[in-house]
């Protein structure tokens, strides 16, 4: 009763009351709906039904279109919170753990709605598609089955907002990626070659099966009588008459005679594969002229001949054509399994801008599941779809492009649905002097039963929804859309240029990725919450008991090195944090300092400041290159600790967290000798004074006093 009822509302209205609907669009964002909510925006909801039908309609619409928005639903985001991207996170981190995002979770959805510019209506006509994802195995040849993670929050969000999981997983549209695809074809085309090479030699299948059972020798015996009558029978009678004969009588029961390739063959239906390798050896012993060939359908299901052939040449033509057919059919195969990636390759050669909103986590998906495995460093992805679509713009990087609107959404969230709520209201009334620009949505000729109402936060809707806040936003550019024709592609419009191919990899990343060429730069108006990070003056330190907090970590540290010493801390998850120095020897007084104390047996190793981040004997610490080889792992572990603890394990040097043990032993003797220096400097430029003390008498101090002697001494001896 409940699947009946969810049918009926979700059933279209009348043709003629969508039609209504649509086209009596408010001035402002036509078909808007205020806060997002998609009540009158008619979205073509596409599965593997119907994706041929709404391929072809939608190659005619991108053709049409100034712009394309683009936007993807997705299983999860982060398998880990230490997984989410930090401010203080360096560009080549930010880079892995986005990377790591793409290629663990699935897209479900992905929404395309491609905007033409209509003269006559002085408005942008909108196809809003939704397409439903799920990646299947469609290939025998293709391994294992595709697995990807579910965020609980992530998939919770999208119930919330009556995200369809029967369809999507019932429905969904599967896909081979183009790295995918190259690699079925070469499988394919070394098989082909192989079968080719074997066709000329010995291969396993000619060895001879020994006839061990009396029912073996008898059913041997048995086909070697009806292949013999059923050959005579076809060399004795003329082509046209065994074609018109149709079923010969033998010994064992029936064989249809059918043709296959213009040569008499008869099928063998209901052997079970033990029998077929006796019949195979059968032929192979006792018959020239009759060949075992066995094909593949479109299904995949074989189908087994003899086939007559007369004279060794034409047996190897015959053999070569059913190779050649064999290879063209597994061929067919792989190109129609290539799914909803004929959506991105048709956008990617349409070459029309595409718009979306905080777009990189979008388009880094996009590649990863239908280019193939994302590239190593961001400069490399960057160039690499820079070349697949060689222009996106991000709404959210245009929001700061204009003051206006800056000033618009000030203390407001930048998220899609904020701006368009903003942006593209209800009502006629838009919050500047600027004429709001007209969108209307327009379905095919049939209005079927795949349009539904569009819905935040399904892709289909949130393109589109993308798409009116672009145009929007070009208004405040001094974009006129009235000077566009039909056919212009607005990636060419000179205003858009400079906006055009810059992406922020993230929210609080402070910077601007350029596609073009791949490298950062500062995003001026971005307001940081953290010092700039210095990555060289970074420690990472994990593994301390839970109960310890950053500001607890900080003290102790400053304790040590002075009140200044600390520029900023950053807590990773309740396991870990980064801890940024003033200075950059800091970072290895740090760790030369924490590697003396766990290392020495007297009471400066128990009694000390630091003893708050090093209790439990558990704690770790390293530089920030560490940090990014453990981010860069395939482990993947909830707790940060537990992470670097598995990545560590197979790395010994980061394990001792890049310590010199020669060096940590002469200071550790060095303390036990009661050895010192006159001064050190301190955290705030002050000395403090040094000289022979007891055991219990050493401070950190001195010991940093000693490291200092000790690096002093060594650099002068090189």
């Amino acid at each position: 009763m409940q699947g009946r009822l969810r049918r009926l509302l979700r059933a279209p209205p009348p043709r003629n009351l969508l039609c209504r609907v649509l086209s009596s669009s408010p001035t402002g964002c036509g078909g808007g709906g205020g806060g997002g909510g998609g009540g009158s925006v008619a979205v073509k909801q596409v599965t593997r039904g119907n994706l041929a039908e709404a391929l072809e309609e939608l190659r005619v619409r991108v053709r049409e279109a100034a712009f394309v928005g683009l936007d993807l639903e997705m299983s999860g985001v982060t398998s880990a919170p230490w997984r989410d991207t930090f401010e203080l996170d360096r560009a080549d981190v930010r880079y892995l753990k986005l990377r790591d995002s793409a290629e663990r979770f699935a897209a479900l959805q992905l929404g395309v709605c491609p905007f033409r510019w209509d003269p006559a209506k002085s408005a942008f006509v909108a196809h809003p598609h939704n397409f439903f994802i799920f990646p299947r195995k469609e290939l025998a040849s293709d391994g294992s089955s595709h697995e990807f993670l579910c965020q609980t929050t992530s998939i919770d969000f999208l119930a919330k907002y009556q995200f369809d999981f029967n369809t999507c997983f019932r429905e969904g549209i599967s896909y081979l990626s183009r790295a995918q695809e190259e690699e079925a074809l070469q499988k394919l085309n070394l098989l082909h070659q192989g079968r080719t090479a074997a066709s000329s030699t010995t291969s396993e299948e000619d060895i001879d099966m020994p006839l061990n059972s009396a029912a073996d020798i008898l059913f041997t015996e048995r086909m070697k009588m009806n292949f013999k009558e059923w050959r005579d029978m076809v060399v004795s009678k003329p082509m046209a008459d065994s074609h018109l004969s149709g079923n010969i009588k033998c010994t064992l029961g029936q064989f249809q005679t059918v043709f296959f390739k213009m040569r008499p063959a008869i099928m063998l239906n209901g052997f079970s594969s033990h029998q077929l390798k006796l019949i195979q050896q059968v032929l192979r012993k006792n018959f020239r002229d009759l060949v075992y060939v066995c094909t593949f359908g479109e299904d995949d299901t074989s189908a087994k001949r003899v086939v007559y052939s007369d004279t060794d040449e034409d047996k190897i033509l015959l053999m070569k054509d059913v190779q050649e057919d064999v290879l063209k059919n597994r061929e067919s195969r792989v190109k129609s399994a290539i799914g909803i990636r004929h959506v991105i390759d048709l956008l990617s050669s349409e070459k029309k801008l595409i718009v979306g909103h905080s777009c990189f986590l979008d388009i880094a998906q996009v590649y990863s599941k239908f280019v193939g495995p994302l590239p190593s460093s961001i400069k490399e992805f960057a160039l690499s779809i820079h070349k697949i679509f060689p222009h996106i713009a991000d709404t959210r990087h245009l929001m700061s492009a204009n003051q206006t609107v800056q000033k618009l959404m000030m203390k407001k969230s930048k998220s899609l649905s904020s701006a368009f709520s903003l942006l593209c209201p209800l009502s006629a009334e838009k919050p500047s002097d600027l004429a709001p620009v007209r969108i209307e949505v327009e379905g095919d000729e049939t209005m079927s039963s795949c349009f539904i109402s569009g819905a935040k936060h399904e892709a289909g809707y949130d393109a589109y929804m993308t798409g009116c806040v672009f145009a929007q936003l070009c208004t405040y550019l001094d974009i006129k859309f009235e000077q566009l024709s039909s056919q212009d592609n607005l990636a060419t419009n000179t205003k858009l240029q400079r906006h055009i191919n810059s992406l922020s990899p993230s929210w609080n990343s402070g910077t601007v990725l350029d596609l073009s060429t791949g490298m950062e730069r500062p995003d001026p108006g971005y307001m940081r919450r953290y010092p700039l990070a210095v990555h060289d003056n970074i420690v990472l330190i994990w593994g301390f008991l839970s109960k310890v907090k950053p500001k607890e970590i900080k003290d102790c540290i400053c304790k040590v090195f002075g009140p200044g010493s600390v520029t900023s801390i950053f807590a990773i998850d309740s396991t870990a944090a980064l801890v940024q120095f003033k200075k950059q020897e800091s970072v290895n007084d740090f760790l030369d300092l924490k590697a003396v104390l766990e290392r020495t047996d007297s009471a400066i190793s128990i009694v000390h400041p630091l003893s708050t981040i090093l209790e439990g004997g558990q704690t770790r610490a390293a530089k920030y290159d560490t940090y990014r080889d453990i981010c860069s792992s395939s482990e993947s572990k909830y707790l940060f600790a537990d992470q670097a603890e598995a990545v560590c394990t197979n790395s010994k040097n980061q394990l001792q967290e890049n310590i010199d043990d020669d060096h940590i032993s002469g200071v550790r003797q060095s303390i036990l000798d009661g050895v010192g220096l006159t001064s050190v400097n301190k955290g705030d430029g002050t000395k403090s004074g040094s000289k022979n003390h007891d055991d219990a008498d050493v401070t950190c101090l001195d010991i940093l006093g000693i490291l200092h002697d000790r690096r002093a001494l060594s650099g002068r001896r090189v």
